[in-house]
């Protein structure tokens, strides 16, 4: 059982490894849309 447990907590480990991986590299696109909000000049201190 112990075998089986060990095999186990290294496959855990390679895919917490691999995700860690997978996010340090993944080069996460800027979002690109434009977003406009209206202000009331009420709401603007004078």
């Amino acid at each position: 059982m112990s075998k089986l447990a060990g095999i186990f907590i290294v496959v855990v480990i390679a895919v917490i490894a691999g995700g860690a991986a997978f996010l340090a590299t993944w080069d996460i696109p800027a979002p690109s849309a434009r977003i406009e909000k209206v202000i009331p000049d009420e709401k603007l201190p004078r």
